[in-house]
């Protein structure tokens, strides 16, 4: 796995072809197999192949053209109701709530096993969150007690980023103590 995590990269230009359904199937088991606090499994993922949702996606998300050349766009929603049961509470980017926090975390353990299994079946991906609840919400009908968590998009790569300089481990490595 260390290889996949190593070779890994945000793919922001993809080829004109389509993804095997089989393909899309292990990737969205690879998140349900996420481990998540007190196996609450707080995320729901909506698989969007039609440009004409791409497109609105893509307009939302700051007007990121570059991704409707992503075949699969994969939106990752938390369900806030895994953990709270008052289905009046609305979330957005200045909630202050714990639960949410702890939400949003177990779904984003769920994001990085699509990513990485999609590199480890041959496939590029890019974790896209530039965008608003309010603005988002509305193109997927997405109730308010949803937080969306971010847009995966998928595809055959159509270009190989080089390395990005990352920090050696001793910098940021700490042993019983900061």
């Amino acid at each position: 796995m260390l290889e996949q995590i190593k070779t890994r990269r945000s793919i922001r230009k993809y080829l004109d072809k389509s993804v095997e359904d089989e393909k899309i199937i292990q990737i969205i088991e690879s998140a349900r197999l996420a481990p998540s606090g007190s196996n609450t499994q707080p995320w729901h993922f909506i698989v969007i192949k039609s440009k004409v949702t791409q497109l609105q996606l893509a307009k939302v998300s700051n007007d990121q053209k570059w991704m409707t050349s992503a075949p699969i766009f994969i939106v990752c929603v938390a369900d806030l109701s895994s953990r709270l049961k008052d289905e009046t509470i609305i979330i957005d980017e200045l909630s202050p709530q714990e639960e949410v926090k702890q939400i949003i975390r177990d779904s984003s353990i769920a994001v990085e096993h699509i990513i990485l299994e999609a590199t480890n079946l041959g496939l590029g991906t890019c974790w896209v969150a530039w965008f608003t609840q309010q603005d988002i919400r509305p193109v997927l009908n997405i109730p308010l007690n949803k937080y969306v968590v971010g847009i995966v998009t998928l595809g055959y790569a159509n270009e190989s980023p080089g390395d990005r300089p990352r920090k050696i481990l001793q910098e940021f490595i700490h042993y019983e103590n900061w």
